[in-house]
């Protein structure tokens, strides 16, 4: 895939200033047009070179040949479950239990490996960009975006709906508004707190059962272990979240997946929708069917 952009100049846009059409028209920031400078042929008009002062013409084809990434992720063979994709997105249902970039202890068993594998058999090469970031334990949808420009835009209009599987019923909708920090003394666990940063978390019951709840979940705020410490702090923890509480006697994992994403496309600005189906080990907690 060549890593390259195209834009087409409208009738409104006529007799403009190319820097003024690539930051207003395209969203193209003032860094990657830096860069862009840099490259060999790096912002083309019709085939030659075009600089941010040059005045452009409706019709004219605006080409930027985006600088190649470099990529130290080690390429590995696996499953990989694609939910959407074209030139500038990968959308992939992840399993529970998979870290998303590696680690000290997680060098060649990541969500990272996998997708550089899978792009390098499609004769593609670009940079690992997760625009959502799911815990090693959580399921659901990631959001790659495969340039630069994709991953600006879409990490502006990603809207997210979790679910997840709570201890105790709740009967109602709610909200839990309450700010949360790294709990003294750890380096990963959260807690409520008034010196925390602020928070808001939306839930809505959808089944019950086994003394368990099913939620659907929509954040606010995108903090680190956000829903588990909300539910956590109202004594619903997530089934399998020993961390914050939960019992690991129905799944060896938190019971949280992230199951739709809606984003407008860089390109198209279209709204597209990805869903990622509700693993059927959550409706097992509730002892009942998906029906």
């Amino acid at each position: 895939m060549e890593n390259k952009l195209t834009f087409f100049v409208s009738e409104k846009s006529n007799g403009i200033l190319a820097g003024t059409f690539l930051k207003r028209e395209c969203n193209v920031s003032s860094r990657m047009i830096t860069r862009l400078k840099r490259e060999k042929n790096g912002i083309l008009r019709n085939g030659k070179l075009l600089r941010t002062i040059d005045i452009l013409q409706a019709g004219d084809k605006i080409v930027l040949n985006l600088p190649k990434d470099k990529n130290e992720i080690k390429p590995v063979q696996g499953k990989l479950e694609i939910l959407f994709e074209d030139d500038c997105i990968l959308a992939v249902n992840k399993p529970g239990n998979m870290p998303v970039h590696p680690t000290k202890i997680h060098q060649e068993d990541t969500l990272a490996n996998i997708v550089k594998y899978y792009s390098y058999k499609r004769g593609e090469d670009y940079t690992f960009r997760a625009i959502n970031r799911l815990d090693k334990d959580t399921s659901g949808i990631v959001m790659i975006a495969k340039n630069s420009y994709s991953a600006t835009k879409l990490s502006k209009t990603l809207n997210k709906i979790y679910y997840a599987v709570c201890s105790g019923i709740i009967s109602k909708s709610g909200t839990v508004n309450a700010p949360i920090k790294v709990k003294e003394g750890h380096t990963i666990e959260r807690c409520v707190s008034p010196d925390g940063k602020p928070c808001v978390t939306h839930y809505k019951p959808l089944k019950h059962g086994n003394d368990h709840t099913l939620l659907e979940i929509k954040l606010e705020t995108g903090r680190t272990h956000q829903i588990r410490c909300h539910l956590s702090s109202v004594l619903h923890p997530l089934a399998g979240d020993d961390m914050y509480g939960g019992s690991l006697k129905f799944i060896n994992r938190q019971a949280l997946h992230c199951g739709k994403i809606s984003f407008i496309h860089p390109l198209t600005n279209q709204k597209i929708e990805v869903v990622s189906k509700i693993p059927e080990e959550f409706y097992d907690i509730l002892n009942i069917r998906n029906l």
